[in-house]
């Protein structure tokens, strides 16, 4: 089968081989034809290092596609199904589980140092227990979750990751109050799925923060009532809260240097949301000083901080009722050979969503 393939960490370049095979299939265990994947910008920082991820690799994370096969004890599932890929799923038992915390279950994390795909030279691993960009992949059965037929396999794969991110980082993890001040710095899809959930909780003014012109034009598609560069921020700042801050600043970057500037544009007592993920050697410095005197929250949000689960029907139910668009994220269609052109576009900042078609 096809699939593309990482070779060593820091190789900007996938390759796309026809003789990888899914390999892992069991008891509890599915086999998907993956026919939707999205590329997000997780995917490239475990390309460079920044994220960990064994290699030889496929990359790949944000998919949907149908089931082909179950194993032995599977029961929920059946071939011919329409599904989700979870990359975190649930195990249910484990102490976050109980708590309902389900977002920092490490069942999903284990699958990650397990290879699931072969080929003639070795063993191949896939990015975060899965590896969508491949034609197949096997995954754990709760890492496949069920989906309506009226949903197409390409909005349902935004909806394994991207969206679920922003959406929830807005909705459950800051909870954002009607008629708050917001401003999201990074408009990729997360971050203009973070300006739709702002928007959906009543803030009244949104601020997209985007150093690439065509992201934040079409922030303003999406809910932000203000678009401006990284160096305009400290005038919005002033222009929109009278120098205050705002009550809710997301970062969707991953990097300190953001992450600091977010900080830096919260009011005293207001929320920082961090919503990227960053490398494990970059480290955000605050004074102990200013962390007891501004009293401000920074609440890290992983995978929407809340049920998974949970969170995929309610973005369905948003959806279906046009309260979000998700079609519109969709800015750019590949088929799998041409993945490296799908790369250059997240690169370079022109795509918000690019859809890898299989």
């Amino acid at each position: 089968m096809l699939a593309a393939v990482l070779h060593e960490i820091g190789q900007d370049k996938l390759e796309v081989l026809d003789d990888v095979e899914a390999t892992g299939f069991g008891p509890g265990r599915v086999r998907i034809r993956v026919r939707a994947t999205g590329l997000c910008h997780s995917d490239l920082s475990a390309m460079a290092g920044v994220l960990p991820q064994p290699a030889p690799f496929v990359p790949g994370h944000e998919g949907a596609g149908e089931i082909l096969e179950v194993g032995e004890g599977v029961s929920h599932l059946k071939p011919g199904d329409r599904v989700v890929v979870c990359w975190l799923p649930a195990c249910g038992v484990c102490p976050a589980c109980k708590r309902g915390q389900t977002q920092l279950c490490l069942a999903g994390f284990m699958n990650a140092g397990t290879p699931n795909f072969k080929r003639p030279s070795g063993d191949v691993f896939g990015f975060a227990g899965t590896g969508t960009f491949a034609e197949e992949v096997v995954v754990d059965a709760g890492c496949a979750v069920p989906i309506p037929d009226d949903v197409p396999f390409d909005i349902a794969a935004l909806i394994g990751c991207g969206v679920t991110t922003g959406l929830g980082a807005a909705l459950n993890t800051a909870d954002v109050e009607a008629g708050s001040s917001v401003a999201v710095i990074g408009c990729g899809g997360v971050g203009i799925s973070a300006i739709q959930g702002a928007r959906l909780k009543g803030a009244a003014e949104i601020v997209a923060v985007d150093p690439v012109a065509s992201r934040r034009e079409a922030a303003l598609k999406f809910g932000a009532t203000k678009v401006i560069s990284p160096d305009e921020l400290p005038d919005a700042k002033q222009q929109v809260t009278g120098g205050e801050g705002f009550d809710y600043v997301f970062e969707v970057v991953g990097r300190s240097a953001t992450a600091r500037t977010a900080y830096e544009n919260t009011r005293r007592g207001g929320t920082l949301v961090v919503v990227g993920a960053g490398a494990l050697d970059d480290y955000l410095q605050l004074s102990m000083f200013e962390l007891f005197f501004d009293e401000k929250r920074i609440l890290p949000s992983m995978y929407g901080g809340g049920d998974v689960l949970r969170s995929y029907e309610r973005t369905i139910s948003l959806w279906r009722a046009g309260r979000v668009d998700l079609e519109s994220l969709i800015t750019h269609r590949v088929p799998l050979a041409d993945i490296n052109e799908a790369l250059d576009q997240m690169r370079q900042g022109t795509a918000l969503r690019t859809c890898i078609e299989i």
